[in-house]
């Protein structure tokens, strides 16, 4: 058993995923073998920074206040993550309204707009905001650029939390911008006060796509003063982009909810890997696939725990995958220390 098998913390692999030191997977497989059967394990995958200080905050209530803690929407966008909380105490509810007057509830890490607290407040709930920092960040720009009297264009995909979120803080300056194909659409008050933000877990190369386009049409179209996608989300389309040259088959564990997730099949398939498929678990994977399949490559979304990796690496196994090489683009060592709310109350 190597080092990049062992589970954390029940299964739902908080910190930073373990390394993987390119050690095989136990099962058998035919010296005959022809031709050799490989994954191409890609890193950084799996868990980021924002989305571990979440999930730990979530398992830090249950610990100091026990169940049940409330979760307002799914604390991370992954199927795995809230059954396991569910199972330890966890009840998420969509609003506020459903949480009893007077309990303890947490904001999921994707943010959540001013209304939020304000309604939270008026039930006299006790609150917990795991909004991930980068998240924060922009709903910070968004206040500020519509002080200044901007229109402020974010580009997002309509009905994601995070978007709602970050509209919530300036709701009569901020127009969404769905991609590069609902640019012409866009009307503002001032083409020379118009400022852009993003949704966090976005296709870096859309994006950009979609900015150009925007700054053809207003050509005075001031930049946020840092990059709004993640680090984690871009690390991780760029290690697909390393290993898709090749691959024949490439897997994306992750929810379907999960943006980060779904942009990580994208990039596979804008870069030439056809057969591409996002899976919450091992055993959805369908084994034919694999038909003459010769290297798969496998990543996780940022919401994803290792285990779930695991599971993948061993069905791979045990369809004669067993040889991993990890293909590492980048080091990860961003963290986050838990919400403040914590320690007060």
């Amino acid at each position: 058993m190597c080092k990049g098998r062992e589970d954390h913390r029940a299964g739902l692999g908080v910190g930073a995923a373990p390394e993987y030191h390119g050690c095989m997977v136990d099962a058998p497989v035919s010296a005959d073998s022809v031709p050799r059967k490989r994954v191409l394990l890609a890193a950084p995958r799996g868990y980021c920074a924002g989305v571990d200080r979440a999930v730990q905050t979530v398992e830090s209530a249950l610990e100091r206040f026990g169940a049940p803690v409330y979760v307002r929407k799914e604390i991370v966008h992954n199927k795995h993550v809230v059954q396991t909380l569910e199972e330890r105490g966890a009840v998420f509810v969509e609003e506020n309204e459903e949480v009893p007057e007077g309990s303890l509830v947490i904001f999921s890490a994707h943010g959540v707009a001013p209304d939020v607290h304000e309604t939270a407040a008026s039930r006299n709930l006790r609150t917990i905001d795991a909004t991930c920092p980068l998240v924060t960040k922009v709903h910070k720009e968004a206040v500020r650029f519509a002080d200044e009297g901007y229109d402020i264009l974010l580009i997002g995909h309509e009905g994601h939390e995070e978007v709602i979120g970050t509209t919530g803080e300036a709701p009569e300056h901020i127009k969404l911008v769905d991609g590069p194909d609902s640019v012409d659409s866009i009307e503002v008050r001032d083409p020379a006060k118009v400022a852009w933000l993003s949704q966090t877990t976005l296709s870096v190369d859309e994006t950009q796509q979609t900015v150009a386009k925007l700054k053809t049409r207003f050509p005075l179209l001031l930049d946020p003063p840092s990059d709004d996608i993640c680090y984690a989300t871009q690390n991780r389309q760029i290690a697909v982009k390393q290993i898709a040259g090749d691959c024949d088959l490439l897997l994306v564990v992750g929810s379907k909810n999960s943006s980060n997730s779904v942009r990580l099949v994208e990039v596979a398939l804008e870069v030439g890997v056809p057969a591409s498929y996002l899976v919450d678990f091992a055993s959805e994977v369908d084994p034919a696939w694999f038909e003459g399949v010769t290297t798969v490559g496998l990543t996780s979304g940022a919401s994803v725990p290792e285990n779930l990796v695991q599971d993948v690496l061993e069905l791979l196994a045990a369809h004669g995958y067993a040889e991993v090489e990890e293909v590492r683009s980048a080091q990860e060592k961003l963290l986050f220390a838990l919400p403040h709310e914590l320690k007060r109350l």
